[in-house]
């Protein structure tokens, strides 16, 4: 009992007051770095990053969101790392060997690791150029879904079912962002021949402008939706080419209420919208002879 109040006086006391403090003080620095670092981070990405030309509020917040999550998960992992080490060093325990073992690891992960780094190099990329952020509307590997993650390694998307696609971003061959900048309605519908294509074109684009004048849809349509031209000679139908132009992932709502819009306006000015019919012929039952 001696021996141990005599160790706990002569060695563990002062370490305490030496080791001990400076292991609760880089503890104390880590935990406030480690929450504390998101706020600066936003600071400074909100003033560095700059919007891009025609880049809209809501898509300049995307982007700079998407940034921080990512910096915010590489900062918090390297102080993590430093405060580990300097804990241990304080600890007595050797961290050469340790750093040396990293090494030696990354040698070998290196040759087994090559898909792992051509993600995060494709991840660099796809934030230096801005391809799309968390919000976006993105078509990759024959999937379309929202980005509800996004980071250095893997792009992660939900479709339209809710089921989530988890994606390596060095398998990303080609990305089709349906969300950024601004979208566009296009939209195709057929007349009949015998319809009058003047008086056609004169009701579409009086739907699509009384449209683009309502409280509700004026801040979605950037442009009204008008005539663009008849696009192609169907079978039933003459093909019509409607376009116009609506907010980021705006298009599909603005879509569907064109569509009814203008089925309802045909309704009333008598135009038709054919569909294809088949006509089936029945053979003639043959006629018996009567002996």
């Amino acid at each position: 009992m001696e021996n141990q109040i005599a160790l706990l006086h002569e060695k563990i006391i002062p370490w305490l007051f030496s080791g001990g403090v400076k292991i609760a003080l880089i503890l104390a620095a880590f935990f406030v770095f480690y929450f504390l670092e998101g706020k600066f981070i936003r600071k400074i990405i909100t003033k560095v990053i700059r919007p891009e030309k025609f880049e809209s509020p809501e898509a300049e917040k995307k982007r700079e969101d998407t940034l921080i999550k990512i910096l915010n998960g590489v900062i918090k992992a390297v102080i993590l790392v430093i405060a580990a080490m300097m804990v241990l060093d304080e600890l007595g325990i050797d961290t050469k060997p340790i750093i040396a073992g990293a090494g030696v690891v990354g040698v070998a992960f290196g040759f087994g690791g090559q898909y792992l780094i051509r993600d995060l190099i494709s991840g660099i990329f796809i934030f230096l150029e801005n391809q799309y952020r968390i919000g976006d509307v993105i078509t990759v590997s024959e999937v379309t879904g929202v980005v509800e993650d996004v980071n250095l390694r893997v792009t992660v998307l939900r479709d339209l079912d809710g089921t989530l696609y988890h994606i390596p971003n060095g398998e990303i061959k080609q990305t089709a962002n349906l969300s950024k900048d601004y979208a566009r309605i296009n939209l195709d519908i057929g007349v009949s021949y015998s319809a009058k294509l003047d008086k056609v074109i004169r009701v579409v684009n009086k739907v699509g402008e009384e449209m683009k004048k309502e409280k509700k849809w004026e801040k979605i349509l950037v442009e009204a939706p008008q005539f663009l031209r008849v696009d192609k000679f169907d079978e039933s139908a003459i093909i019509l080419k409607i376009l116009g132009k609506t907010k980021p992932m705006e298009q599909w709502d603005a879509t569907g209420e064109l569509r009814k819009r203008i089925k309802i306006a045909f309704d009333e000015e008598g135009i038709e919208i054919p569909f294809p019919q088949v006509v089936v012929h029945q053979p003639q039952p043959k006629k018996q002879k009567i002996r």
